[in-house]
């Protein structure tokens, strides 16, 4: 990819000028753009890049060794990839995800990926974070997450040996707070654009898919069988999402209000962010609080598992039948055609790892 052709020659000629004394007065940063993959360009629209936080090299290699320190925990023990892993889509395997202290959260992390086409900007399952930089900025609080305080993260980091050049590198400044701290990390995550599954390569006439895919994709698409495209997109939309919130029929009554919670709305009582398909076969375990193990789960509660609830979605239209009832063949080609979504270059990028 050429973003980050260029991003590899920056970062050998930072480190070379890391190692010497030359003085870093006058350091202007390097901004870059996101490159943008064909399908993203031709279908959705642009990514959402606020204006006051450019995208720049310097930004960028900050935020990724933010997101892999612990230093921004309580305990200096765990740092975001620990529930957001690049092997798995940056998510975690866990059903709950630990806090430092073995505390547990009610549900299982979102993966990170395409957050920059997040266009109504409504981060989590509850959507209770207003944009990216807001969303990097709440765990490191989190009782039940980093446990930390911000100023001590200011402290800490005020203090290391190589952070405060990398601010200034980053943003013209060795004065370290949270804003610029959530800022890189959020320059990072816009880079983790996942474009290059399959079915991607379908699109783009660069393969087939085999039959049993193409009888899945048909399954999806299909109102009278699987319907699911209204909440999860098309072959027009690669997000696979439409990063809007639904109750997908999982619970009679809600120990969890979701977004219900946060808009104070009772009519929005069990409605979660619908999860982009990307990625399936790397983000098991499924829904917010992780309760499906697998894919035969997720694919069955649609099926034959709906709950009713004076919530449901109206886009779930077999409600009554228990759910919209597939064959066993089209359970499997569904299954076959959602694994297709899966890019198995994202999850092995070493631009996304901890190298």
């Amino acid at each position: 990819m050429k973003t980050w052709s260029i991003y590899c020659l920056f970062l050998i000629t930072f480190i070379c000028v890391s190692c010497s004394n030359e003085s870093i007065d006058n350091y202007a940063s390097t901004e870059v753009s996101l490159e943008i993959p064909k399908l993203f360009s031709d279908n959705i629209i642009a990514p959402v890049i606020p204006a006051g936080n450019t995208q720049t090299m310097e930004g960028i290699i900050l935020g990724k060794k933010l997101f892999f320190d612990p230093i921004l925990s309580g305990n200096n023990t765990q740092a975001c990839a620990d529930c957001h892993a690049p092997q798995n889509a940056f998510t975690d395997t866990s059903r709950f995800s630990d806090g430092i202290d073995g505390s547990l959260s009610i549900r299982n992390s979102m993966p990170l990926f395409n957050l920059a086409w997040n266009y109504d900007e409504k981060f989590f399952w509850d959507g209770k974070s207003f944009n990216l930089e807001h969303q990097a900025f709440l765990p490191v609080t989190d009782p039940k997450e980093m446990k930390n305080t911000w100023a001590n993260v200011e402290q800490q980091l005020q203090q290391h040996n190589e952070y405060p050049e990398l601010f200034e590198r980053a943003f013209g400044t060795t004065s370290i707070d949270s804003t610029l701290v959530t800022k890189a990390i959020a320059q990072f995550e816009r880079t983790l654009i996942s474009a290059n599954s399959k079915f991607d390569k379908f699109l783009l006439g660069e393969i087939e898919l085999t039959p049993e895919e193409q009888n899945g994709f048909d399954v999806f698409m299909d109102e009278a069988r699987g319907d699911c495209f209204h909440c999860h997109g098309s072959d027009k939309n690669p997000l696979w999402t439409d990063n809007d919130f639904h109750n997908n029929g999982l619970d009679e009554t809600f120990a969890d209000l979701g977004l219900g919670a946060i808009t104070g709305d009772p009519a929005d009582n069990g409605k979660f962010r619908s999860p982009s398909l990307r990625n399936l076969a790397f983000t098991a375990p499924y829904m917010h609080d992780g309760r499906f193990a697998t894919i035969d789960d997720v694919i069955n509660h649609y099926s034959e598992g709906l709950k009713n609830s004076t919530t449901i979605d109206p886009l779930m239209k077999k409600i009554d039948q228990g759910g919209v009832n597939l064959s066993d063949e089209d359970k499997a080609d569904l299954k076959a055609f959602l694994l297709s979504l899966s890019d198995f270059e994202f999850v092995n990028d070493p631009n996304f790892t901890n190298n």
